[in-house]
C-alpha cells in the first residue's frame, strides 16, 4: 500500500465533508418527519461530532502526502473510519425500528446508498475501506437477520438474501474500478518517465547542437575571415578564383549549420516570434539588391512588383519574412537559367501575399507534395546538379505556419513553380519604423578606441586584421576578468565581448562592467559563437548594443562598431551566419 493513498482518501473525505454534513441534515429532518422525536437530532449531533474527530485525525495525511503511518497511526484512522461510519449509518436503525415499512425502505437505501459512496472512494486504501465497510454491512444484513429471528417471520431474511446480492455486485464492481484505477496510474506514471525521457533527450539534443554550432563556428571564423581577408589583397585572376571557392565554401557550410538549428529549434517549439514594424518596399528591395546580381549572371530577370495597395508599414518578424524570401528567391535562382523570376506582392484582408514566380525546371506533379519535407527535394538528381540540403523550403513552410500563414506551391514541369506565401499582418504607421537605410560610415572608426576579449588566438588575429585598416586602436585580452581589468583602467569607445571564455565569461564580465566605473555606458557588442536563442536573450539583461555571431561578416562588423562609436540609435540585435 502506497503512503499517498491514504493522503488521497484524506483528500476526498475533507472534499466530501460539507456534503456529508448536508446529507446528515436531510437525513435527520426525513427521519424526524417520519417518525417524530429527539434522536434524530441527537444522531445529527453526533455525526457533527464525529466528522470533527475524522477531520482532525486525517488532517496529518493532508499535512505530509508521502508520509507512510505507522501500526499505531494506522489503527487509529481504522477505528475513526469505522466509528464515523457506524454513527452515520445509525439512523438507519432508527428508521428501521420506529418508522414503519416507509422507514425500512428508506433505512435500506440510506445504507445502500453510504455502501456504494464509501466504495468507490475509499478503494485506494483498503484497510480504510474494510473500516468504512464493515458497519454499513452489519447494518445492511443486521437489520433484516436480527429482525426475522425476533419476528419469527423468516420471508424477512429474503431481505438480508437480496442485501447479499447487492454487496456482492458492489464487491465486482470496486475490484474493477480498482483494477481500471491501477491501470491508469501505471499509464500516467509510464507518461510522466516518457516525458521525463523525452526532455532529457531534448536538452540533451540542445547541448549537442549548441556544442557544434560553437565549435564548427569557432574555426570556420578563421577560415572565411581569412578568406576575406585574401580578398583584399592583391590577387591575379586564378588566385581569385581559388578564393572565391574557398569562401563560397564557407558561405554554404554555414548555411547548412543555421538550417540544421532552425529545424531543430522549429521542431522542439524553441523558435521565437519578433514583432515589430517593417517597412515592405525596403525590405524588398534589399533582396532585390542582393539576388539582382545573381540573377543577371545567369541571364535571368528579377522583377519585383508591388500592388498600390500594399502598406507602407506592416507589423510582423522582419527577420523571419526576409529569411523566407531569401529562401524563395534563393530556389527561383538556383533553378531558372534562362526567362525571369517575378516577386508580386499584395494585400488583402490584412493578408501580405508574395508569390515568386520562377520561368524554370518546375517541378513534377507526383513530387510537389514532397518538396516542403525536410532534407528531401524534387528528385534524387536535384542535389547532385543544384546542390542544397532541401531543408530551405521546409524551414520556410514551418516558419510561415509559426507565423500563422503558409507557403504553398504550384509547378508545372518545363514552365516553371509559383511559390505563394500568405501571413496576417497589421499595418503600422510609417514614420514608426527605423529600419537601417544602409551601412553606417565606418570613417567614424578612425582613432576610435576598442576593447575585444577572445579567447582564441586566431579570432584575435582576425579582429586585429579586420579593424586596424579603419584606424581602430584594439585591446586584445583573452579572457572576460582581463577584460574587466582593462575596462577598470582605460575608457573606450565599444567593447567586443565573446560569451564563451575561461576565468571569466563574457556575460559575467559585462554585468561587471555595467556595474561601474569608466565605460559603465560603454556600448558592448557581443561577438561569439554562441548562435542559439539561449545564447542571445542572456545578453539581453546586460544592454548589449548589438549580438554578432561568428563567423563575422567584416562589413557588418565595421558597419555595427560605427554605430556604436556614433552613438546612433537605441541598442540593436544583429545575428549573422
Amino acid at each position: 500500500m502506497t503512503a499517498t493513498a491514504y493522503a488521497m482518501v484524506a483528500q476526498v473525505r475533507l472534499r466530501e465533508l460539507r456534503t456529508r454534513i448536508a446529507l446528515a441534515a436531510f437525513i435527520g429532518a426525513t427521519a424526524w418527519f417520519i417518525s417524530p422525536s429527539i434522536w434524530p437530532a441527537v444522531w445529527f449531533c453526533s455525526v457533527l461530532a464525529s466528522q470533527a474527530f475524522d477531520w482532525w485525525v486525517f488532517r496529518r495525511y493532508r499535512r505530509n502526502p508521502k508520509w507512510r503511518p505507522d501500526r499505531a497511526y494506522l489503527a487509529l484512522s481504522c477505528a475513526t473510519t469505522f466509528l464515523g461510519v457506524a454513527v452515520y449509518s445509525a439512523i438507519a436503525v432508527y428508521l428501521w425500528v420506529a418508522g414503519g415499512e416507509i422507514g425500512r425502505v428508506f433505512a435500506i437505501v440510506q445504507v445502500a446508498g453510504g455502501l456504494l459512496h464509501v466504495s468507490l472512494h475509499m478503494h485506494h486504501a483498503w484497510p480504510i475501506l474494510i473500516s468504512a465497510v464493515a458497519p454499513h454491512g452489519i447494518y445492511f444484513l443486521g437489520l433484516p437477520v436480527v429482525t426475522a429471528i425476533a419476528t419469527r417471520q423468516w420471508q424477512e431474511g429474503l431481505i438480508a438474501i437480496g442485501c447479499l446480492l447487492y454487496m456482492s455486485h458492489l464487491v465486482v464492481a470496486v475490484r474493477q474500478s480498482s483494477t481500471t484505477t491501477a491501470a491508469l496510474r501505471a499509464a500516467n506514471t509510464a507518461a510522466e518517465e516518457a516525458r521525463h525521457k523525452a526532455e532529457v533527450a531534448s536538452a540533451a539534443k540542445s547541448d549537442f547542437l549548441a556544442v557544434i554550432s560553437h565549435e564548427i563556428r569557432t574555426p570556420m571564423n578563421a577560415v572565411i575571415s581569412a578568406g576575406n581577408l585574401l580578398r583584399q589583397t592583391r590577387l591575379d585572376e586564378q588566385q581569385r578564383e581559388h578564393v572565391t571557392m574557398l569562401t563560397d565554401a564557407g558561405d554554404v557550410l554555414m548555411g547548412l549549420l543555421n538550417d540544421v538549428l532552425d529545424v531543430s529549434k522549429i521542431e522542439a517549439g524553441k523558435m521565437e516570434l519578433e514583432v515589430a514594424d517593417m517597412d515592405v518596399r525596403a525590405r524588398l528591395a534589399a533582396l532585390r539588391r542582393l539576388w539582382e546580381p545573381r540573377a543577371t549572371a545567369n541571364g535571368v530577370g528579377l522583377i519585383v512588383r508591388i500592388a498600390p495597395d500594399v502598406p507602407e508599414a506592416v507589423r510582423t518578424d522582419p527577420l523571419r519574412f526576409q529569411q523566407i524570401l531569401f529562401n524563395l528567391i534563393s530556389n527561383a535562382v538556383k533553378f531558372t537559367s534562362s526567362g525571369e523570376i517575378v516577386v508580386s506582392v499584395d494585400w488583402a484582408d490584412g493578408h501580405l501575399t508574395v508569390a515568386v514566380r520562377d520561368s524554370g525546371v518546375g517541378i513534377p506533379s507526383d513530387r510537389l507534395a514532397n518538396v516542403f519535407n525536410s532534407f528531401e527535394q524534387a528528385d534524387a538528381g536535384t542535389t547532385r546538379r543544384y546542390g542544397g540540403t532541401g531543408l530551405g523550403l521546409a524551414i520556410s513552410r514551418k516558419l510561415a505556419r509559426l507565423m500563422d500563414g503558409d507557403l504553398t506551391v504550384t509547378s508545372m514541369v518545363g514552365e516553371g513553380s509559383t511559390f505563394t506565401l500568405s501571413l496576417p499582418m497589421t499595418m503600422a504607421v510609417p514614420a514608426d519604423i527605423h529600419e537601417a537605410a544602409g551601412m553606417a560610415d565606418v570613417s567614424i572608426l578612425q582613432g576610435c578606441s576598442v576593447l575585444a576579449a577572445d579567447d582564441h588566438e586566431v579570432n584575435r588575429r582576425i579582429l586585429k586584421l579586420l579593424l586596424e585598416p579603419h584606424g581602430c586602436r584594439l585591446t586584445l585580452v583573452e579572457n572576460g576578468l582581463e577584460a574587466v581589468e582593462a575596462a577598470a583602467g582605460q575608457r573606450f569607445d565599444v567593447i567586443l565581448m565573446d560569451m564563451q571564455m575561461p576565468v571569466m565569461d563574457g556575460l559575467e564580465a559585462g554585468r561587471r562592467v555595467r556595474a561601474g566605473g569608466l565605460n559603465t555606458a560603454t556600448p558592448i557588442v557581443a561577438l561569439t559563437a554562441n548562435a542559439l536563442d539561449t545564447h542571445k536573450a542572456a545578453w539581453r539583461p546586460i544592454g548589449v548594443h548589438a549580438f554578432l555571431t561568428k563567423p563575422v561578416d567584416p562589413i557588418l562588423l565595421a558597419s555595427t562598431l560605427a554605430t556604436a562609436c556614433a552613438g546612433d540609435g537605441e541598442p540593436v540585435e544583429a545575428a549573422v551566419a
